[in-house]
């Protein structure tokens, strides 16, 4: 998915499906009073202000991609704890599907759109669906440990890896590692849907 706020305007809600949202404030305040730090030492830890961690907190800004993932490394958690609540599943196949309907997401600033497509009880890979405005752009790269692979279903995409520029286009897929810096623009007019994976699930 470094901490750069964007301003750019939200995605378009989904009106078919209505998953359930994260509540990344909450979740966030909770971690770090867990953890005994304040507001000045996380903020110290992730680079981000201290207005701005605040506002996050009382859920008044959603983060950048960028910004969640300094605030998950600088707690020692994934991107992937700040998911949305799991809806109610039948306990026979929790572990193993993951119901459209039952489905969780996070919605960062900038119109970026991910949901979580792997039961949140496998550590080793997850998938994500992942819907970007057009124009939306991660703007800073970012690095984290592991391997990333995905398929543009729709739109278009362009992908910077290490030094590397690509430019991907519908029925487009890409791997790389984790660990180069990486980031992604949607440069069309449409929204940008990608399937992306990484494994192990440490985003």
């Amino acid at each position: 998915m470094t901490a750069a706020h964007h301003d750019q305007h939200h995605m378009p809600p989904d009106n078919a499906d209505h998953k359930p949202q994260a509540r990344i404030g909450e979740k966030l305040r909770q971690l770090r009073k867990r953890q005994g730090l304040t507001l000045v030492a996380l903020a110290e830890r992730c680079g981000l202000s201290i207005a701005h961690i605040s506002l996050i907190e009382r859920n008044l800004a959603q983060p950048s991609i960028n910004a969640l993932v300094a605030l998950a490394q600088s707690l020692d958690v994934t991107v992937q704890w700040f998911f949305g609540p799991d809806a109610q599943q039948l306990a026979a196949e929790a572990d193993v599907i993951v119901r459209k309907q039952q489905r969780t997401s996070l919605e960062y600033a900038g119109g970026f759109s991910d949901q979580l497509l792997t039961p949140r009880s496998n550590r080793q890979l997850e998938m994500l669906h992942c819907r970007i405005a057009p124009g939306a752009s991660s703007d800073q790269g970012y690095s984290h440990q592991g391997v990333e692979a995905g398929l543009l279903l729709k739109g278009s995409l362009e992908l910077w890896v290490g030094e590397r520029h690509f430019q991907l286009e519908e029925g487009d897929s890409f791997c790389f590692s984790s660990q180069e810096p990486h980031r992604y623009r949607n440069p069309g007019k449409t929204e940008a849907v990608v399937i992306w994976v990484i494994t192990p699930a440490g985003f």
